[in-house]
This record gives C-alpha cells, sequence and structure tokens, in this order.
C-alpha cells in the first residue's frame, strides 16, 4: 500500500487568456504522478471526485499532504476522511512543506508548459500527457540517485555504437541511447 500522496494546483492560461487549473497527485516515495485533471472552474466535489478517481480498487494512501487552499471545502474533507485518509496540513504560507510537489510543478513549467500556448483543456491534456511518460519513464530525477520513477536501465557505452536521439514530448525533450552501429 502506498503511505503519503501529496497534491497540488498550478494554473496554465489559454490562447484566448482563460485559466486552467490543474490538479497533480503526487506519490511521495517515488515522486510518480498517480493521476492529474484539468478544469476551468475547481470546486470541492471535483476535487474529491479526483481523489476516488486516483485511489482505484481500496488503494488509499494513509497520508495526504496539502495546503489550505479553500478549494479543500468540507465535501472534500469529508470524503478523504471517508476513505481512511488521514490529511496533514501544511502551514499557511509555506509551500517548501510541501516540496516534492511544488518541485514537480516547477519542472512542469520549466520543462513542458513554458514552452506552449495552451488552446483549451483537451490540448493541455494531451501535452501534459506525453510530457508524465517522458516524466516517468525518461527523466531522470536526482533524488532518485539519476533514476527515473519508473525505473531506467543504465546502458553500457558500445565500442561500436553510436548515440541516437529519441523525441520525447513533440520533440521538446529527447532520450539519448547507445545504438550498434549499422
Amino acid at each position: 500500500m502506498h503511505n503519503t500522496f501529496a497534491i497540488d494546483f498550478f494554473t496554465v492560461p489559454t490562447a484566448t487568456f482563460r485559466v486552467l487549473y490543474v490538479f497533480i497527485i503526487l506519490l511521495h516515495e517515488n515522486r510518480k504522478i498517480v493521476h492529474f485533471n484539468v478544469t476551468t472552474n475547481p470546486s470541492a466535489e471535483w476535487t474529491a471526485q479526483q481523489i476516488v478517481e486516483a485511489c482505484p480498487w481500496d488503494s488509499a494512501p494513509k497520508y495526504l499532504l496539502r495546503d489550505r487552499d479553500g478549494i479543500y471545502g468540507k465535501v472534500f474533507q469529508n470524503r478523504v476522511r471517508g476513505m481512511g485518509i488521514e490529511e496533514i496540513k501544511i502551514a499557511a504560507k509555506s509551500p517548501w512543506q510541501n516540496p516534492y510537489c511544488e518541485r514537480v510543478i516547477g519542472s512542469i513549467r520549466k520543462d513542458c508548459v513554458n514552452h506552449l500556448v495552451v488552446l483549451n483543456e483537451d490540448h493541455l491534456k494531451c501535452r501534459l500527457s506525453e510530457y508524465f511518460k517522458y516524466y516517468h519513464k525518461d527523466r531522470t530525477h536526482l533524488g532518485l540517485d539519476k533514476d527515473s520513477p519508473s525505473g531506467r536501465p543504465v546502458q553500457e557505452k558500445l565500442e561500436a555504437g553510436r548515440v541516437i536521439a529519441l523525441p520525447r514530448v513533440g520533440g521538446l525533450h529527447h532520450r539519448y541511447e547507445w545504438r550498434r552501429a549499422a
């Protein structure tokens, strides 16, 4: 069973100046993003439903680390309590108390959304899905001993080989691998 989820929202503007809210749920142990969704109108009910969707088949964590945002109202708190999850609220105006979530949001901004002109919710969901595949399988993390959240085998240098670039996130990032010379 998982031990701790960390949750948070961040905003992304669209080309038409609408504001989209992205909700992420991060598994603390390996920095894996277990669930995300995008909406224009977040509510306590919507946010509570996201927790349910992230925890299928009684896979709820023991703890849920979050800030004191008003979006986590009574409906949300009751749903989380009903799932047997203990909420841990960070101190007001203290984002450093939820460091993994804040770090991943910074990475998402720096590595992905700051390089996009977002058209709408579907466009953002699609781009974030691509980015999270890259984040989980290819992107190394210093906090995970330069591994990825899903694990990544170390390749040995090939004497008769060359390095090839494998594009990720529509060519925004790349993974590099050794391939045997043809």
